[in-house]
């Protein structure tokens, strides 16, 4: 008989019913929610007249309405003010820890629950936003729900899920200078395209998957979603126990000695079976930009957009809509393009290693005049570091402004947008036509690429000023 794979064994210690030719009922460890997809679900279990199940399971975090900047005032836009209360309401109602905007633990919901230890391997963990695959990268089954799940979530602390296959891609080598975990999952999306992985929850491995930090494997399991992915997901190791150690919410004395022994058995088996395999090389890999709209339209930082005759057939016409919206033409280089906004922050690449990241490129340089840019910590924990650190002077230096925490222009549902017709280089997750503001146009990028592009004022590789 076959070994079992990682998502085999959390998700089988998980089941608490299966339905005869239908979905399981899973039970679920930590119920994540924010402002946006939690009120109809709460007002759900109003109506019916039911609490929340198990309210010491949810964690409760505003970040996609809130502002960047003057924190301390009252929200200026009606709906994003609206819903940031509603969330205070109804977490005391129901008894349901929230960290409000002025909270030292505020953030992306997506960076506060690791830097808790919240997250953790082993778990299932659930979110309404489909990011929420971020937290596979501790080994745990994580997904984003809608808001009907949200309330059965809220109600019953399990949830009806039919069980994907599963798919192993790995990365084998050495990564180049200058190339990052982001430039790792915007290749693969590129090579696999945006629905490559639909059906599937994909366990990332590898030596050079092996090699990152944990930082970088949440950029990883984050953007899996981008390929169509149900989640993504990376073995636990030294480097996983070694992050969760000490965390605030991570478990202490004999509970912990207990957790990294049943932690240290998941790891997929040596001869479990996959129901698809990938192998890419580092090498092959090289800083990455995208070029449309959607975040599989990417190519290495030196290659030129693809001809209208390299895109399959049924493609092309979407192809062309895509370069027309950017402004581009097929053949042309990417490098040396124009950029008006600089974006780094977002539950992609707003971490402390991002901020030092691009601290450490910018440090002595000059941001380009014709470039606005926006430096967004994940996280008020994040904010901390970044000052205590010197991070933001140095920044300041360089002509940046450290902002405040929040989802900030990943999403343009709160103050930060890009303007219409206006190019932004983002290190966020998705580049769709009006993602970062109604006529936007995005480039994903990492936050190397970003930094050497907000120096230069245009899209520059960075391997150049390393």
């Amino acid at each position: 008989m076959a070994g079992k794979t990682l998502f085999d064994k959390i998700w089988e210690k998980h089941v608490v019913n299966n339905v005869e030719g239908g979905p399981s009922v899973l039970y679920i460890d930590r119920h994540l929610i924010h402002e946006v997809t939690s009120p109809q679900a709460f007002a759900g279990l109003k109506a019916r007249g039911i609490k929340v199940a198990r309210p010491e399971k949810t964690v409760a975090t505003p970040d996609h309405n809130i502002p960047t900047m003057e924190q301390h005032l009252p929200i200026h836009d009606e709906l994003s003010r609206f819903q940031v209360n509603k969330l205070k309401e109804n977490c005391e109602a129901n008894g349901v820890t929230m960290y409000g905007l002025t909270h030292p633990y505020n953030g992306i919901v997506h960076v506060i629950g690791p830097e808790l230890g919240l997250t953790r391997p082993g778990m299932t963990i659930v979110c309404g936003d489909s990011h929420t695959s971020t937290h596979g990268a501790f080994g745990s089954i994580a997904f984003g729900i809608g808001t009907s799940e949200v309330e059965m979530v809220l109600a019953t602390q399990c949830l009806m899920q039919s069980r994907p296959k599963t798919m192993r891609i790995n990365v084998e080598g050495e990564l180049q200078k200058g190339v990052t975990s982001k430039d790792i999952v915007l290749y693969i999306i590129s090579q696999i395209s945006t629905g490559g992985a639909t059906g599937y929850f994909v366990e990332f491995a590898g030596s050079a998957i092996r090699k990152l930090s944990m930082e970088a494997r949440m950029t990883i399991c984050n953007m899996s979603i981008e390929m169509g992915a149900r989640g993504g997901m990376i073995a636990p190791d030294e480097t996983t126990i070694e992050y969760v150690k000490g965390r605030e919410f991570a478990p202490k004395g004999a509970e912990w000695d207990k957790a990294v022994a049943e932690w240290r058995q998941l790891p997929s088996d040596p001869d479990a079976v996959f129901d698809k395999e990938l192998t890419f090389k580092a090498e092959d890999i090289e800083p990455m930009i995208t070029y449309g709209t959607n975040p599989g339209m990417g190519i290495g930082i030196s290659a030129h957009i693809p001809k209208v005759e390299d895109i399959e057939k049924a493609s092309q016409n979407s192809f062309k809509k895509s370069l027309q919206y950017m402004g581009y033409q097929p053949d042309e280089p990417m490098i040396g393009k124009k950029v008006d906004y600089v974006f780094v922050g977002s539950c992609t690449n707003g971490r402390i290693e991002d901020l030092r990241a691009f601290a450490a490129f910018v440090k002595g340089k000059k941001k380009a005049d014709n470039v606005t840019a926006w430096v967004v910590p994940g996280s008020k924990q994040v904010e901390k570091q970044a000052i205590e650190e010197g991070l933001r002077d140095i920044l300041e230096e360089a002509g940046f402004y450290l902002r405040q925490p929040g989802c900030s222009a990943c999403l343009a549902m709160n103050d930060d947008k890009i303007p219409e017709g206006q190019y932004a280089v983002s290190t966020s997750n998705r580049n769709f036509e009006g993602r970062q503001g109604p006529g936007a146009r995005t480039m994903l990028a990492s936050p190397l690429t970003a930094a050497a592009t907000a120096i230069n004022g245009v899209i520059t590789d960075p391997r150049t000023m390393l």
